[in-house]
């Protein structure tokens, strides 16, 4: 989809399968996601891109599939965290304008992909259908190569954030966790020399997660072994560790995100497509109206919306990011109640009709029914995904900010994960005693539409929690949002 980590290949009817077979494959791409080191990874992407083409030609099927799952993600694995994180880095939080500059950055460049794929959906696979498959995977893959000489030409002009710490900030936060664990049962009167003497103790740190206090304690020991730790050290692992029951409570809203490019699909290829005598839509082109809704939204929201929340609240970004993710998970628990009425709706249809058996009948439904649970899960994005860019960007410690954007994109990839094993589950339970599963290969007998009420009211419990976690969250002292 959007520069998010959902990249499909769809096969959406039965002449796109056959050309599957005769060595023809379709990947979308999509781009959204830093440090010297995305020089490399942006280069990797287009190399891995390259490849698959030039051995698309001479290879069956299987190879070149093989190939592509191979270079695929291990490109877009290095370069989704770090553009974005290489992008923000090019603003100043600290200063006012450039805080604005950086909230707004986010949304644009989430709208910029969005407008991409939308334009990749249309132009390329018309190509690709009607004129060359080579053609179609040439386009990109110049454009990738054009792209990459203009990264490298503002080489000179790039910020690049200086890390002066003397260790990883993985070795620093595992420290902590570690001589946290080897002083749990020191008192705390043995608190560091080395905080004692610069003025500070351990109960001045934040008053979270108070067992890496432990951390602070002089060990028993020779001294030269002692390695004492820090309490910026303790503070940059607290701030870890209050980011995970957000991360947790965000993993439904990768479940519902998954639904957009499955089931929301298969219900539009039972309804009526046509539009007019001889035009029958594609039942995956719906998707084009989540990346229309995120890209008109967006203009809507940076240019509107936050100049007025900024007026009230004062906040550069006009709302805290937490209540943008909040706001997020909200319209999606909306979208999916949406999506289970006009099931709901379509089910009834189908019994009118008396096409209950009858699973390959179209049903006398329009498929542009199902347009609003796509609008409104595309404005959804724009909070909650834009919001989780922002915050896990913004809120892990400065040396892990590619980090931040790979927990954010860990919510999608193991909101799909969970997608799949909660049907497989619902998929055994509801199809005991010789019922229809609520799954069912007849949609007509399936009922999608308890299935979408049941992950509207996941949605509630998470979003309750989640509401529950963000009212006692404290943000990082440098963050303005």
């Amino acid at each position: 989809m959007c520069g998010d980590g959902r990249e499909v290949c769809l096969l959406w009817n039965k002449r796109e399968f056959d050309q599957l077979l005769d060595g023809a494959t379709r990947p979308v791409h999509s781009y959204g996601g830093g440090e010297r080191e995305c020089l490399v990874r942006h280069g990797a992407d287009v190399a891995a891109l390259g490849c698959f083409c030039g051995r698309l030609i001479s290879r069956s099927i299987s190879h070149h599939f093989n190939l592509f799952l191979a270079l695929y993600p291990v490109a877009q694995g290095g370069h989704k965290p770090c553009v974005q994180a290489f992008g923000a880095d090019q603003f100043d939080g600290r200063d006012p304008k450039e805080s604005k500059a950086k909230s707004s950055f986010f949304n644009w460049l989430f709208s910029a992909s969005c407008g991409a794929i939308t334009v990749a959906l249309v132009i390329l696979t018309y190509i690709q259908d009607n004129l060359s498959w080579g053609l179609g995977f040439g386009i990109p893959c110049f454009i990738m190569c054009f792209a990459l000489i203009l990264f490298l030409l503002g080489t000179t002009t790039y910020r690049f954030q200086v890390n002066s710490a003397e260790m990883s900030p993985f070795v620093s936060i595992g420290r902590v966790f570690l001589k946290a664990a080897r002083n749990w049962i020191t008192t705390s009167s043995a608190s560091s020399m080395q905080e004692k003497s610069q003025g500070f103790l351990p109960c001045q740190g934040s008053q979270e997660f108070k067992f890496l206090n432990k951390a602070l304690l002089v060990p028993d020991g020779p001294e030269e072994e002692r390695n004492l730790c820090s309490i910026g050290e303790v503070e940059e692992a607290k701030a870890i560790l209050r980011l995970f029951p957000i991360w947790a409570t965000c993993l439904v809203y990768g479940i519902v995100y998954a639904q957009s490019s499955t089931l929301f699909t298969k219900q539009g290829v039972t309804m009526d497509r046509s539009i007019g005598p001889s035009f029958e839509v594609p039942a995956a082109s719906l998707e084009s109206f989540i990346s229309l809704s995120i890209v008109v939204f967006i203009a809507i929201y940076d240019r509107i919306l936050v100049p007025i929340a900024r007026s009230i609240t004062t906040r550069p970004s006009g709302i805290t990011l937490l209540q943008r993710i909040g706001t997020g998970i909200f319209l999606s628990l909306l979208s999916m109640v949406i999506a289970a009425l006009v099931e709901t709706k379509r089910l009834q249809t189908a019994q009118e009709y008396g096409l209950d058996d009858k699973p390959k009948a179209t049903i006398p439904m329009s498929v542009f029914w199902l347009t609003p649970q796509y609008l409104v899960l595309g404005v959804s994005e724009v909070f909650a995904i834009v919001g989780m860019q922002e915050f896990f960007y913004d809120q892990v410690p400065s040396g892990l900010k590619s980090t931040g954007f790979a927990l954010y994109l860990s919510i999608l990839g193991i909101g799909s994960f969970l997608s799949s094993i909660l049907i497989s589950v619902l998929q055994k339970a509801t199809s005991r005693h010789g019922h229809e599963s609520w799954f069912s290969d007849n949609l007509n007998k399936a009922h999608l539409d308890y299935f979408y009420f049941l992950l509207a009211g996941l949605s509630a419990i998470a979003l309750a929690a989640f509401a529950y976690f963000a009212k006692s969250y404290v943000y990082n002292q440098a963050s303005n949002t």
